[in-house]
């Protein structure tokens, strides 16, 4: 019976540590955002065609376009220890994106609500 307690202890806390370091994807508000954006330097991704983001992003983001040729070697550059913050038209590339960071190993990636259309409904700037 000790043996078999031993063993669902061990069983219960490998499983909590496994849920605690298990990166998630986080929606979050532009106005999460609008607060993130003036408190740090972030790693802000725009995965949207270069077209689009040449028409109009958000300041300091970078361009890597989902399903690009390039897509990996441009993840590979960021830093998988901090947060990204991605963002596209209205929230489905960017959620794509999302999953396919978390499943590259990055431990905290937040998603834009909406997109930038979002962002600009509710009268934020863009660079163009």
């Amino acid at each position: 019976m000790r043996f078999f307690l031993s063993i669902c202890f061990l069983v219960v806390i490998v499983a909590c540590k496994e849920k605690a370091t298990t990166p998630r994807v986080e929606i979050i508000s532009v106005q999460e955002m609008k607060d993130v954006l003036k408190a740090e330097t972030v790693q802000l991704i725009d995965v949207r065609t270069r077209n689009e983001y040449a028409s109009n992003h958000i300041k300091n983001a970078k361009n890597i376009v989902y399903q690009g040729d390039d897509w990996e070697t441009q993840i590979a550059s960021l830093d998988k220890e901090k947060p990204v913050y991605v963002y596209c038209q209205k929230g489905g590339r960017s959620a794509k994106c999302a999953s396919l960071l978390k499943e590259a190993g990055f431990e905290k990636i937040y998603d834009l609500e909406g997109g930038i259309s979002q962002w600009m409904a509710q009268g934020n700037e863009v660079e163009e």
